[in-house]
Parts: C-alpha cells; structure tokens; sequence
C-alpha cells in the first residue's frame, strides 16, 4: 500500500516540545505571578493574536525582541531540553524514522534556538527557524521554503502543528497535508477545521501516515 507522503514536518512548540517551563521563565523574568502569564496567554489565543502580545500586555511598552534577547544574556531562559519533551516524542519519531518518513522541524523560532532540538537526538534531517529564513508562519513563502529545502511536491509532505492559524491552515493552502495535534493552549483553543486529519498524540501519527 502506498504511503500518504513521504516527509513529516513538525511545529516545535506545543507540538513537540511542553513550553511550560519557558513560560515560566517569561513571567518570572517580568515579575508577574506565571498564573497571570498563562492566563493572558491564554486569551491571547482566543483573540487570535500572536503570543508576544501576552508579553505586552502584562508589561507594556516592551520591546518583546529586546526583552528576550536581555533574559538570554542573563542566562534566564530555560533552554529546550530532553525533559521539555512531550512523551510521546521520541518514540513516534524513531517508529516514523524506521518506516522510512524523512523528518524535519520548522516553526517561529528565534534562530539560536535552532542548536536546542539538534542536541536532543531526534532522527530529523532539518531544523529550520522563521528568523534564519526571514519569514514567520503562516506566511505562504515559510511553506514554500519547506518545499524547497526538501524538494519534494507538497502533497509528499505532512505539517504537524498544534495551531489552525499559523499550521494547519496554511499547510493544506499550500498543498501539503495538514495535521492538527489537539494538545497544548493553542491546540485546545483552536478547533479543528472541517477535513482536517486531528490526532491527540503523535503516537497515532505513524499508523495514519503509513
């Protein structure tokens, strides 16, 4: 039987990695209570706005960039590690790697954030960033991006993203299939469009490629 695609492309936030202890960082760096952080996060999402707005609000007049770049020369932020995984990562993507899928990350990420999945042992071929590239989700040239770094059509290739706005919608308007993962903020918040493949774990994501 034919395989639906031959690539899997995954968002890294809330897809693969649980962002809680970044989040964490953030509020703590700011001086409000996380609980606040989340929940103005939380309705950040519901109004569709991007996620530097929670940071905003809960200080304004920020320089979200500046500020971020501060807390990384303080040494306050909390780097991607192997516990921020969700624990179905490792595994589904070794089964994927097995199974012959070619496998990639590419999400809104600054670009030294790029080293931080590479160091975590994942079978993956790219690590692309929005910054290195020049370009943020959901923009239609980030996907064509991926296409051309992995040079195969895009219905050879399936996004695998916890955001409608930013991955599933602009993944299938560009050709490719379009997975919702149903976890995280984003994930909960954004409800699956009509036609659209939803999984809750990617350990049910070989099974559905293969």
């Amino acid at each position: 039987m034919a395989r639906l695609v031959d690539a899997a492309v995954f968002d890294v936030g809330e897809t693969l990695v649980d962002e809680t202890r970044q989040w964490g960082a953030v509020a703590d760096w700011l001086g409000v209570p996380r609980l606040t952080m989340f929940g103005v996060l939380g309705g950040v999402i519901e109004r569709g706005e991007h996620h530097h707005r929670a940071v905003e609000i809960v200080r304004p007049g920020v320089d979200v960039h500046a500020e971020l770049q501060r807390m990384r020369t303080a040494g306050a932020w909390r780097a991607i590690e192997r516990q921020d995984l969700y624990p179905d990562v490792a595994a589904s993507l070794a089964d994927l790697s097995a199974r012959g899928f070619r496998l990639a990350l590419a999400g809104n990420q600054p670009e030294k954030a790029e080293t931080e999945p590479r160091a975590l042992g994942l079978p993956i071929e790219l690590v692309a960033s929005s910054a290195r590239w020049g370009v943020e989700k959901p923009s239609p040239r980030f996907f064509d991006r991926i296409v051309q770094e992995l040079a195969l059509p895009p219905a050879r290739i399936a996004y695998v993203g916890d955001r409608v706005d930013n991955d599933v919608t602009p993944a299938r308007a560009a050709g490719m299939l379009a997975i919702h993962l149903r976890r995280g903020p984003w994930g909960h918040l954004h409800a699956t469009p009509a036609g659209v493949q939803r999984i809750d774990s990617l350990a049910e994501l070989p099974a559905l490629l293969s």
